[in-house]
């Protein structure tokens, strides 16, 4: 689900902005943590791998609920404000 999220999402903001800056921290960190599930799983540490996957979403949901990222207004994937 967050591989596929991943692929989907879109930065909004424009270039050179300050939400441009804050959308791609909030990419890179959830580029990280989905990398860390991934390793975490590999490892056979499941419980780890289940809360980094977690928090990678996270990061996804923030940025697709206040706007930072287009997600073409899929609820499925995501957690959007309305």
């Amino acid at each position: 689900m967050t591989n596929r999220a991943l692929k989907k999402i879109r930065v909004a903001a424009p270039d050179k902005s300050f939400n441009r800056r804050l959308a791609d921290s909030f990419l890179e960190m959830a580029n990280c943590y989905y990398s860390d599930a991934k390793h975490f799983k590999e490892c056979g540490d499941i419980v780890t791998a289940f809360a980094a996957v977690n928090y990678a979403h996270a990061w996804l949901d923030c940025g697709a609920r206040i706007g930072l990222f287009d997600v073409d207004g899929d609820d499925v994937l995501f957690t959007l404000f309305e």
